[in-house]
């Protein structure tokens, strides 16, 4: 399983990809949106991870931006990874087309169970 997480908090990202490590799946990294939008264009990933306050492009607007793809890759399951606590954020994101939301710090357990959770509702194949 390929997941790409674009965040702009390189300590965020590492802890991230430690977690995921454990069970033995790969980790991209996309430091702000364009560039994570970019490497959708260039990689395949089974799943996105979308921080939501970065400089630049804001999560929410790269969302938007791979659901109006015309490509396969406009339905990637995407879940919101934020530390926003707005009271709306979670109605937001997913009016934006995120599959789900996850408040950092992110527990291990957490990860994995939304991951599980968001590919089981899809219909894919949970590979965790």
């Amino acid at each position: 399983m390929q997941i790409l997480f674009v965040e702009d908090d390189a300590m965020n990202r590492r802890v991230v990809r430690d977690m995921l490590s454990v069970a033995g799946l790969e980790m991209a990294e996309a430091p702000e949106a364009e560039t994570g939008l970019r490497m959708i264009d260039e990689n395949a990933y089974d799943l996105i991870l979308m921080d939501l306050r970065m400089p630049g492009m804001d999560g929410l607007t790269a969302i938007r931006k791979i659901r109006a793809r015309s490509d396969a890759k406009a339905s990637l399951p995407i879940i919101v990874v934020t530390a926003d606590m707005g009271s709306d954020i979670r109605h937001q994101s997913l009016s934006a087309g995120a599959d789900d939301v996850m408040m950092k710090p992110v527990a291990m357990n957490v990860l994995f169970e939304t991951i599980g959770k968001v590919l089981a509702e899809r219909g894919d194949q949970a590979l965790i």
